[in-house]
């Protein structure tokens, strides 16, 4: 396949192109640099069949020559970066979303929207599957993030339903891995980066609410999966194995061989208590399960901080 990978730059996005060259598929990867960074991808310019667009898709997702598919990742993704940007990220979960949708309606191509669970908000029901429906604030400060994903849900299943686009949606849990910046604001990163540095480790809140923390080749394998079907989803992407922020804390700790003390911190406003995703569905529909588990994943997330040349392991990317 040709594939457009929006926001091929950040984090997550350049994981993704790099796996789908690896497996033979060519890559457009458009990309601002607004949160994600040149690095990510200088490596895979020795990819013949890897492409670069320097574009906003808030403003245009042009793509010279035909895609066979379109694979929306183009966002803010951490709390710093979406309260330091709430306009633009409210533009390209809008107009972004609908830019990206055309391309793919103009090539009648498959469409993979890469939502999140910040969906179900501050949830009410534990674990969410996908027929919760959230409990948001959509006047909070975190709602520029929250609402910019839950509409390009609903204008992405809108193209499905009128347009005849082929729209698969799925939503992503805490994901951590290799490339993240150190201080994104993020609580795998930040707590790695505060262990490294001799810094304390910020724990917000009493530190017993929980995340569910899935490593970036499992979730890699997961978009990809959802990109080569034709199910609209919406489905969870996550690790169901669920940790408390503390226990996360005491594992970088652990892994770091670092002395940093704990220091506890107000909750922001609206952050979630409990977050731990049901994958029924996407294990009977995509055949999908993470296999990496959190202490493994946060020992390579750490060597990867460690080391200046920062050789990623691949392992567990598709070939």
């Amino acid at each position: 396949m040709r594939v457009a990978v929006t926001g091929g730059g950040g984090f997550l996005g350049s994981f993704l192109c790099e796996a789908l060259l690896r497996r033979g598929d060519a890559v457009v990867c458009l990309d601002n640099f607004s949160t994600g960074r040149p690095e990510n991808i200088a490596h895979l310019w020795e990819f013949p069949a890897f492409e670069f667009v320097h574009a906003d898709v808030s403003v245009a997702a042009d793509v010279p020559g035909p895609v066979d598919a379109v694979a929306h990742l183009a966002s803010p993704a951490s709390p710093p970066d979406y309260l330091r940007l709430p306009l633009q990220t409210l533009a390209v979960g809008s107009r972004g979303t609908e830019n990206a949708l055309e391309l793919a309606r103009r090539d009648n191509a498959r469409f993979l929207l890469a939502s999140t669970s910040e969906v179900y908000g501050d949830p009410l029901v534990h674990p969410q599957d996908e027929d919760y429906w959230g409990n948001v604030n959509p006047i909070g400060p975190r709602s520029v993030y929250d609402e910019a994903k839950r509409y390009a849900e609903a204008v992405s299943l809108a193209y499905r339903r009128s347009l005849g686009v082929d729209v698969g949606i799925v939503r992503i849990f805490n994901t951590y891995g290799p490339r993240m910046r150190p201080h994104d604001g993020r609580v795998v990163t930040s707590f790695i980066s505060q262990a490294l540095g001799g810094e304390p480790l910020t724990v917000h809140g009493d530190g017993k609410q929980t995340r569910s923390f899935c490593y970036v080749s499992d979730l890699v394998r997961g978009l990809i999966a959802m990109l080569d079907s034709s199910e609209s989803g919406p489905f969870n992407l996550g690790n169901p194995e669920e940790w408390t922020v503390s226990d996360l804390a005491q594992l970088v700790l652990e892994i770091t061989g670092s002395h940093s003390e704990i220091q506890y911190h107000p909750l922001p406003t609206d952050d979630p208590v409990r977050r731990r995703p049901v994958i029924t569905r996407a294990q009977e529909h995509l055949g999908w399960s993470p296999e990496v588990r959190v202490a493994d994943g946060v020992r390579r997330t750490v060597e990867w901080f460690s080391h200046s040349t920062r050789e990623l392991d691949l392992s567990g990317f598709p070939n």
